[in-house]
């Protein structure tokens, strides 16, 4: 990442710290992910060479131009989906100015909508940043369309616990899923779907 990106994510995420100090109700707040937590998702990006994402949670573009930096590198592409059109626009003019509006789709979109339309396997990484209470409700189509091998990235998991734990519950009953928390920023649980392996005669 270069120094020229490197202080446009600086700007992004201490506008969003600023804008959230004056918002007593958090579904008015740009809520941003971490710092640390965002360089986590994209390292993971990079590393696993990721090239079908979608973001559940737009909001300014803070986290999209981590992740749209990253699939850059991976020869990908980001889909990316949030119900609020200014935020979107936003996101717009920060990957604008990022130089990475290229490598994303953005949406004003409902998540579960999203969810629904997608294929089976179709994404290899998926970062859910939404409406917590609602995220029990995505599972049965966040399972169906991540791939197998694939990577789902979970925020606010430790700052939220109470939020998520029905749907952590349902997480540890898929056999074919496997979870770990990152106790970073917020904290972000990393859930893998086991790939299918291919079977050996004796």
């Amino acid at each position: 990442m270069d120094e020229q990106l490197t202080a446009l994510l600086a700007e992004v995420h201490h506008h969003g710290v600023e804008h959230d100090a004056t918002k007593p109700d958090r579904l008015e707040r740009l809520r941003n992910v971490e710092p640390d937590s965002a360089a986590l998702l994209a390292l993971l990006v990079r590393a696993t060479g990721a090239r079908t994402l979608l973001e559940l949670g737009t909001s300014n573009g803070y986290s999209t131009v981590w992740l749209a930096d990253a699939v850059r590198a991976t020869g990908g592409r980001l889909t990316t989906v949030d119900t609020d059109p200014a935020r979107s626009a936003q996101a717009a003019t920060n990957l604008e100015r990022a130089g990475l509006r290229p490598q994303v789709e953005l949406r004003v979109q409902d998540a579960a909508e999203a969810l629904r339309g997608s294929a089976d396997a179709q994404w290899d990484m998926v970062f859910l940043d939404a409406e917590r209470p609602a995220y029990a409700g995505y599972w049965p189509d966040l399972h169906r369309t991540l791939k197998p091998g694939g990577l789902l990235a979970v925020d606010n998991v430790v700052s939220h616990a109470e939020q998520v734990s029905e749907f952590r519950a349902i997480v540890q009953r898929t056999p074919d899923m496997t979870e770990a928390l990152v106790p970073t920023g917020a904290g972000v649980l990393l859930i893998v779907r086991e790939p299918d392996l291919p079977v050996h005669d004796a």
